[in-house]
């Protein structure tokens, strides 16, 4: 990942199995965990594709934090599953999030979320800490979005 960014890397056991795998890695990529961890999504597409622009809303109502992201990056292999968007302008953070799906030798079936990412917007800036906390807790909900 590259310098100048905060990075941050989790990973969740979500099953087991090729059904499991199967089911999850649709949900990724129909944006499933941001829906799932509560965020609004607006996509130009139901199925993430490399160049479809989203935006996520963090919040409710009007006080929802819009966030635009464009996907540049889409994993469909048999044992792998995902996207990654990178932000546009207007995003309150500068950087990338990949949301990948994989299926282990062992027949576990994981969620990983990686993000490099540095504030953007003056207020984001002003906020200290708090952005990086708020991330946290959002990549905490993005892990247990495919739940149940």
């Amino acid at each position: 990942m590259p310098g100048g960014y905060a990075h941050l890397e989790r990973r969740r056991v979500i099953g087991h199995g090729v059904e499991v795998f199967e089911r999850a890695g649709e949900q990724v990529l129909r944006w499933g965990v941001q829906r799932g961890a509560g965020l609004r999504v607006d996509a130009e597409q139901e199925r993430a594709a490399e160049g479809v622009r989203v935006t996520v809303h963090l919040g409710i109502g009007r006080l929802a934090v819009p966030a635009p992201c464009a996907v540049v990056h889409v994993v469909e292999q048999p044992t792998r599953r995902g996207f990654a968007y990178g932000t546009l302008p207007g995003h309150p953070e500068q950087g990338e999030e990949l949301f990948l799906v994989e299926r282990h030798l062992d027949d576990s079936v994981t969620l990983t979320v990686r993000a490099f990412s540095r504030p953007a917007l003056w207020w984001v800036r002003l906020g200290g800490p708090v952005p990086g906390l708020v991330q946290h807790l959002v990549v905490g909900r993005y892990l247990r979005a495919l739940d149940g």
